[in-house]
C-alpha cells in the first residue's frame, strides 16, 4: 500500500508537470523572451509546488533520470524504481492527452522536444541533454542530501530546473526528463506527426545525464579512507 501511494504521487506529479508546464509552452507558443521566461518558470514552479505537496510521499522525482540517480546511489530499490518510471510515463501521457483536449483536441506539437534549435544535429542535441540533465540531477542530489535542507530543497530543485530551461529551450526545447518528452511525443504521433522519431535522444540523453550525475555525486561524496 505504501509503494502504491508513492506510485500514485509520481503519476500525479508528472501529470501536473506536463499539463501545466508544457501547457504554458503551448499557449505562449514559447515565442520571444517573454514566452521562454514563462515556460522556464512554469517548469520550475511546478516542481516547487509538487515538491511541497507530494515530496513527503514519494520524494517528488517525477522524472526517470532522477529516479535512476537515486537508485544508483542506493536511495531506492529496483522494484520501486520500475514502479516510479511506469507511473511517471503514465502520468506524462495522461497529462499530454488532457492538454491536447484543452488545446481544442489538437494533439500535435504539444511542446515536443526536437533538434531544430541545433540545426538538426542529433549529437549536439544529445550532448545538451546529457549536460543539462547532469546539472539538474546534481542539484537534486545535493538539495536532498541532508535533512536540514528539507525546507528549501523544493525551491532549489525548482530553481535549477528553470535555470537549465533558460538555455535548453533555445536548443532542444529542454527535456532533461524522458517521461515529460514521451507524453507530448506520443500525442504528436497519434495526430500523425513525427514526434517519436527523435524521442530516443530525449530518452538516452537524460538517462545518461542522470547516471553521470549519480557517479559524480558518488565521487564528490565518497568516504575518505583512513591513512
Amino acid at each position: 500500500m505504501k509503494s502504491l501511494k508513492k506510485y500514485i504521487a509520481e503519476f500525479i506529479g508528472t501529470f501536473v508537470l506536463v499539463l501545466v508546464a508544457c501547457g504554458v509552452a503551448v499557449m505562449s507558443k514559447c515565442e520571444g523572451n517573454a514566452g521562454i521566461l514563462l515556460t522556464a518558470l512554469a517548469f520550475g514552479g511546478v516542481i516547487v509546488a509538487m515538491a511541497y505537496s507530494i515530496g513527503n510521499i514519494s520524494g517528488c522525482h517525477i522524472n526517470p533520470a532522477v529516479s535512476l540517480a537515486v537508485l544508483i546511489n542506493g536511495g531506492m530499490k529496483l522494484g520501486d524504481f520500475i514502479g516510479y518510471v511506469i507511473a511517471q510515463y503514465l502520468g506524462a501521457t495522461a497529462g499530454a492527452a488532457v492538454l491536447g483536449v484543452i488545446n481544442g483536441c489538437k494533439f500535435a506539437g504539444l511542446a515536443v522536444n526536437g533538434t531544430a534549435g541545433v540545426g538538426g544535429n542529433v549529437w549536439i542535441a544529445l550532448l545538451v541533454e546529457v549536460l543539462l540533465t547532469c546539472i539538474f540531477v546534481l542539484a537534486v542530489l545535493g538539495a536532498t542530501s541532508k535533512i536540514e535542507n528539507g525546507k528549501v530543497a523544493g525551491l532549489v530543485i525548482g530553481g535549477s530546473l528553470a535555470l537549465v530551461h533558460f538555455l535548453g529551450i533555445y536548443l532542444t526545447g529542454t527535456s532533461v526528463n524522458p517521461a515529460r518528452s514521451f507524453g507530448p511525443a506520443l500525442m504528436d504521433a497519434f495526430a500523425g506527426g513525427t514526434g517519436l522519431g527523435e524521442y530516443w535522444i530525449f530518452l538516452v540523453g537524460p538517462m545518461a545525464g542522470g547516471v553521470l550525475a549519480a557517479l559524480l555525486w558518488k565521487l564528490l561524496n565518497g568516504r575518505k579512507t583512513a591513512k
